[in-house]
């Protein structure tokens, strides 16, 4: 058993997934107390239990709306969700496909960058097309991985 996980951090690719693969994860995670953030500044609550800090019954329910800004954020998290969980599936299946390191890092580094970019691009804002863009490439790079993964398991 740990000879098994001794030779997987032998992989030079494996290890290079895991590091990017924890970065956006990471990424990932921040956006929560992000939207916390902005749901206390803005004073904008989903729940009832969750205005009672600022009021009780129709005085609290002034705090039970949508803000821009909180959806903003909630937006780009909910991208997040949408690439970074394919990204871990395929990025995992691509390093244990045996590419080259190199080709491997510069998947990984232009994917971390793309989806650190695109969170940037959302809460700045930045003027588009500067977050679709950062989309794109991280999209394309996921499936570049997939490409690579199915040409070397299926011989396509």
């Amino acid at each position: 058993e740990m000879a098994k996980l001794t030779q997987l951090l032998d992989n030079e690719a494996f290890r290079a997934y895991a590091t990017y693969a924890t970065i956006v994860l990471l990424k990932m995670m921040l956006m929560s107390p992000i939207t916390a953030y902005f749901r206390i500044t803005r004073k904008a609550f989903a729940n009832p239990e969750d205005t009672v800090s600022f009021g009780k019954g129709e005085s609290a329910k002034k705090y039970l709306r949508t803000d821009q800004d909180v959806e903003r954020v909630r937006r780009g998290h909910l991208n997040d969700l949408e690439n970074i969980v394919p990204f871990l599936g395929i990025g995992l299946l691509y390093a244990l496909s045996g590419p080259e390191l190199s080709t491997a890092l510069m998947h990984f580094r232009i994917f971390g960058g793309a989806r650190i970019f695109h969170t940037l691009a959302y809460l700045i804002p930045l003027p588009q097309p500067c977050r679709g863009l950062s989309w794109a490439v991280g999209y394309a790079v996921t499936i570049s991985m997939a490409y690579k993964v199915l040409k070397t398991a299926l011989y396509l």
